[in-house]
């Protein structure tokens, strides 16, 4: 193959994994490369919520794993292709030079075996750091099983690590991955949460002392391949946050693209739905102060889909409202739906001059047509009827109408 065959095929296959966050976007004005997305250049946002370009690409998908989610498994009839370290390292550098992306997003299946293919991603990491000179922003996926030190290596040279669990719990995972277990992922997880309290406390001493993965680590977990309960992923979710201090959990709506009797039908739509309701749940354990238990539960296991789990839980807990605007904490605040973080913060700010109204909470960012129906403002209510969570369902949540059907 030549190059710009790989790079089709290596960023046809890299699309599936949505940990750097891609938008999707795509851009038709770069003359004889085509189209952003089919050069495999995604979108993701920085920490000061600047939008960046990506090369998001495979190091190879030919895979030794027969994983039975993946469209690199093994068993996979598909034109299989590997870059090598300096395909990459000059791809990226053409890219970067044209003003095409700012960084690079790779990934890889595993080819021969996990040490084998971080030894590869390491030679790219060094090419481009060493020898280029690159200072973009790099992400890199640990391969789970792969040696300690070269996870180490791979760490002083990228911004960002990843390793993908996959799946929330053990036995999806083996019937998923019979290749992979849970401890394998945890492992270097562990380690690269221990080597970056290490480098950052040696930086306290050294100023000298390299940074290790300063963008910190993330996963990934598939949704809809197994019957696993928005509980359980839940639950997963903030493990991992408590125990490896992850910056994000990625989840991926399961696309159907393998036939197999422990898989959805290739026809079954993906849950896109329910994966947008476990993005907003994991804002609301991450900056809400949501615990598990409140947005799931074993007696509602899964999220609705209908209405948000912020709006859910509201309605399952009336003695809560309508909550007084101006006497509410801020944790109290960030309960009401359509009241956000941000809007939290000036409600106090104005609190602090005079007492809010209801007219100025929609100048304040507040969601008013939402937050009316559980606040008073100076004890006045602005819903149309008393706090019913029945009636404030069926409001906020109407049920979808028949349509008529046309032939046109």
């Amino acid at each position: 193959m030549d190059t710009m065959t790989k790079l089709s095929v290596l960023t046809g296959a890299a699309k599936y994994d949505v940990s750097c966050a891609s938008s999707g976007v795509s851009r038709g004005n770069m003359g004889k490369m085509g189209s952003t997305r089919e050069c495999g250049i995604c979108h993701a946002w920085s920490d000061d919520g600047r939008c960046i370009s990506l090369l998001k690409v495979l190091l190879s998908n030919d895979c030794i794993y027969d994983c039975r989610y993946c469209v690199n498994r093994r068993s996979n009839d598909l034109p299989r292709a590997s870059f090598t370290a300096n395909e990459i390292a000059d791809l990226t550098m053409q890219f970067y030079r044209r003003n095409y992306i700012e960084g690079l997003f790779l990934s890889s299946a595993v080819e021969k075996s996990p040490d084998y293919t971080m030894e590869k991603i390491i030679k790219v990491l060094t090419l481009l750091r060493k020898t280029h000179e690159f200072f973009g922003y790099i992400h890199v996926k640990v391969l789970p099983g792969a040696d300690p030190v070269l996870v180490r290596q791979a760490g002083l040279l990228a911004d960002r690590m990843s390793v993908n669990i996959e799946q929330p719990s053990e036995q999806s995972l083996r019937l998923m991955a019979p290749q992979k277990t849970l401890p394998m992922v945890y492992t270097p997880m562990a380690q690269v949460r221990d080597e970056i309290r290490l480098y950052k406390e040696d930086r306290k001493r050294l100023r000298h002392t390299p940074r290790y993965v300063p963008g910190g680590q993330s996963t990934q977990m598939i949704i809809g391949a197994t019957s696993d309960s928005d509980l359980t992923i839940l639950q997963t979710t903030s493990k991992l946050y408590e125990t490896f201090g992850l910056k994000r959990v990625y989840y991926s709506a399961y696309v159907p693209v393998n036939q197999d009797s422990n898989l959805p039908a290739l026809a079954t739509a993906p849950p896109l739905l329910r994966e947008h309701r476990l993005y907003q749940s994991d804002w609301l354990l991450r900056y809400y102060h949501f615990d598990v238990e409140e947005i799931v539960d074993p007696v509602h296991a899964n999220l609705e889909t209908e209405i948000d789990p912020k709006m859910s839980w509201a309605l399952r807990h009336p003695e809560f409202f309508p909550l007084e605007i101006n006497r509410a904490s801020y944790e109290e605040l960030l309960r009401v739906p359509g009241i956000g973080v941000k809007s939290a913060q000036r409600i106090l700010r104005q609190r602090r001059l005079a007492a809010v109204s209801g007219d100025e909470l929609k100048k304040l960012g507040v969601a008013y047509k939402r937050a009316q129906y559980f606040i008073t403002c100076k004890g006045i209510y602005g819903g149309s009827q008393p706090f019913d969570p029945t009636k404030v369902r069926t409001i906020l949540a109407p049920q979808p109408q028949a349509t008529q059907l046309s032939l046109f």
